[in-house]
């Protein structure tokens, strides 16, 4: 019975191994298939961004200003 574990252990073993080699390279293979921005895109991808972040910031706190004074105003005609 020992000599049958450490058979299945080794065989294991080697599917694991044989696994994790398997997904390195199906990785490989995928990564070939990317199409990566260039510069350009890269930087002009990034600024789109940094000014929508801007622009809904800027949008947030209008409406949180607006319904921050529209809750006082009920609080000051309720109390």
């Amino acid at each position: 019975m020992r000599a049958e574990l450490t058979t299945e252990k080794g065989a294991e073993r080697t599917s694991v191994i044989q696994a994790i080699r398997d997904y390195v390279r199906d990785v490989r293979v995928e990564m070939n298939k990317v199409s990566w921005p260039s510069r350009r895109e890269l930087r002009d991808s990034t600024l789109v961004v940094i000014v929508m972040v801007f622009v809904i910031s800027i949008f947030i706190g209008i409406v949180d200003r607006a319904l921050s004074f529209a809750f006082e105003a009920l609080i000051r005609m309720v109390g």
